[in-house]
């Protein structure tokens, strides 16, 4: 298996998109599957290297990244030593990140003989769920997108209006990094610019707009982002292939550092499941 790591593409925002593919060199066109992370994730966190492995053993071509202002940096690309970056990170930059990659491989002439590229797929976890469900409605070049603990609306997501003055006012608040224990910064330009492109990030017009296949997976066991979620996309596109994972949480039951050489029971199924919609 080829895998390249931590190599940097160039986005429309003055920060390197730092990328990883995952593939077996058979100089034979594969399906190309892109994945992106949540919020306050990166794309070494727990199992997502498994993940990619057994995505290139069922023979894809498989993509992901870091989000440019997630916080991480080229020289470090898990943990988040770049916390301004954090803070002025917003939901149009994932959305041009995420088109600066899909760009990317069409122009990638290192890959050309390896790549399928009337076959791409997205998948996105949690925050980016809604992410890839926005760029799937944006851009025809994708066949077919995943969301997995997905979120269904960013606009409750993003101020309530008991701290919007306070925020205002200060031009920043803090979140606690559960693991890092960084206070993380969220600048006030992030609820600036969702009000100014709120259509553009309306993610239920979206999913109703969906005109190709959409697999919904998520875990009963989600306290991070709860079950109906999952139900409302469902609803929104009732030609949704929809999946529960009995007793997963948001993670499908791995954590990060990921130590073991298998992903969890859970996490497999999650695996298995995306593997065989794309393939089909």
């Amino acid at each position: 298996m080829k895998i390249i790591k931590n190599f940097s593409i160039e986005g429309k925002h003055q920060k390197p998109i730092v990328t990883d593919v995952f593939y077996n060199e058979t100089h034979q066109p594969k399906k190309v599957v892109i994945f992106c992370h949540g919020y306050k994730g990166f794309k070494d966190w727990g199992a997502w290297n498994l993940m990619a492995e057994a995505f290139a053993n069922a023979g894809f071509f498989f993509i992901k990244f870091n989000f440019s202002h997630n916080g991480g940096t080229l020289e470090q690309p898990i943990d988040f030593p770049d916390l301004e970056a954090f803070g002025n990170n917003n939901y149009t930059k994932e959305l041009d990140d995420l088109a600066s990659v899909i760009n990317w491989i069409f122009n990638a002439n290192e890959y050309r003989n390896e790549v399928d590229l009337q076959q791409v797929s997205l998948i996105g976890h949690s925050r980016a769920g809604g992410i890839v469900l926005l760029k799937s409605n944006e851009d025809s070049r994708i066949k077919k997108v995943i969301t997995l603990a997905s979120v269904c609306d960013f606009g409750k997501r993003t101020a309530t209006i008991s701290d919007l003055d306070q925020w205002k006012n200060e031009g920043v608040k803090y979140v606690v990094n559960g693991r890092t224990k960084q206070k993380m910064p969220h600048f006030y330009q992030f609820y600036e610019n969702f009000i100014q492109n709120k259509e553009r990030l309306d993610i239920k017009k979206a999913t109703e707009q969906l005109a190709i296949p959409h697999l919904l997976i998520h875990g009963d066991n989600d306290t991070s982002v709860l079950i109906h979620e999952a139900e409302n996309l469902q609803q929104w596109n009732q030609n949704a292939d929809y999946k529960i994972i009995k007793n997963a949480d948001h993670v499908f039951n791995v954590k990060h550092p990921w130590k073991q050489k298998d992903m969890s029971k859970e996490m497999e199924e999650v695996v298995d499941l995306c593997i065989n919609f794309i393939k089909n």
